[in-house]
């Protein structure tokens, strides 16, 4: 018999602090709900300090930077989630797609690489229900001139 242990126990025995949800700062809204379905915004790396990691992927910032930035857009992710669920991520039952968005060099060719990092936080985080499909793509520009983004489709209960 296993017992399943809750998102938040995984959360805290990973070591991962989950900010406060980022508010928006445009014509936009943090999620929107349709049905058991959740689109959520664009996370950016957004940390304690306020904005980290920006720059150019492949330039001034390196493929280990960029991948800890999309771990930060993850936990992000996650605030949403979290809030989306009026703070109960058991409410979570799939992480249906994320989308990766890279700024980066022309030649930067390590999208899915960066991306990956914010994919194994939500199986790690989330076990099964975190396998997702998903999106990386490199782009010459990112608000706020940040290395990456990313957005989350989520089902909840």
């Amino acid at each position: 018999m296993s017992i399943a242990i809750s998102i938040e126990r995984r959360i805290q025995e990973l070591g991962l602090v989950i900010p406060t949800p980022a508010v928006p700062v445009a014509n936009y809204v943090p999620f929107v709900q349709t049905g058991n379905l959740v689109s959520i915004s664009g996370q950016i790396p957004m940390g304690k300090d306020g904005l980290e990691f920006v720059g150019k992927v492949g330039k001034t910032i390196s493929t280990e930077q960029a991948c800890d930035a999309a771990a930060l857009c993850a936990r992000n992710l996650i605030a949403q989630m979290k809030a989306a669920c009026n703070g109960d991520l058991e409410r979570v039952v799939r992480i249906v797609k994320l989308g990766g968005f890279v700024n980066c060099t022309d030649d930067y060719h390590d999208q899915p690489k960066v991306i990956n990092a914010a994919s194994d936080l939500m199986v790690a985080v989330f076990g099964d229900k975190g396998r997702h499909s998903r999106s990386a793509v490199g782009t010459n520009s990112l608000p706020l001139g940040v290395a990456v983004e990313i957005d989350a489709f989520i089902e909840i209960t």
